[in-house]
């Protein structure tokens, strides 16, 4: 079996598209997979499975819960391998004195095209920074998530792919409880 993090995009924001996270493991577990465990209300769930094709198993949970919700909700999915790796491989930190409060890292489905990745590094967005590194955006965003232009949508119209984000602190926690 392999342990897999699902990281389901905007669910339980603003009081829209809810799911409690109770009803949301019954529906991991419905579905077959093993060691299933929620994380906060925005929609983490840790879980084995024997598939091996993460994107293939995005695609079982998005029609689940459409087919569930009646509603549709992207779904990013890392392993905790590849979670410990884009913590590690953060470039802000230790160079400099950041507030980790301020650091997010969103998440790609996908591997964005690099015409798509140089053409974002052109405008400018203040104090807010970001690194696209493989299938991760790392950003500092000072003023908090909620004031940025650096948005999910954002992300999602610029480089073609889904995106989810998730703080600094969520995402080693989820390496935390993936151990």
């Amino acid at each position: 079996m392999i342990t897999y993090i699902a990281m389901l995009r905007g669910i339980n924001v603003a009081g829209q598209k809810k799911i409690r996270m109770e009803d949301l493991k019954a529906l991991f577990l419905e579905m077959s997979f093993a060691n299933v465990r929620t994380y906060i209300q925005s929609g983490n769930v840790l879980f084995e499975s024997k598939e091996t094709n993460p994107v293939h198993l995005a695609g079982q949970i998005e029609e689940k819960l459409l087919a569930a919700y009646g509603f549709r909700v992207p779904v990013v999915i890392r392993t905790p391998g590849e979670l410990r790796t884009a913590i590690a491989s953060l470039p802000f930190l230790p160079k400099e004195d950041i507030d980790t409060a301020r650091l997010h890292i969103t998440f790609l489905a996908t591997q964005p095209a690099d015409e798509g990745v140089r053409k974002m590094s052109e405008p400018d967005f203040g104090h807010d920074r970001f690194k696209v590194t493989g299938r991760e955006v790392y950003l500092y965003i000072p003023a908090g998530y909620g004031e940025t232009k650096l948005t999910n949508a954002f992300f999602e119209k610029k480089l073609g792919t889904t995106a989810t984000t998730r703080n600094w602190n969520t995402v080693n926690k989820l390496v935390e409880l993936a151990n």
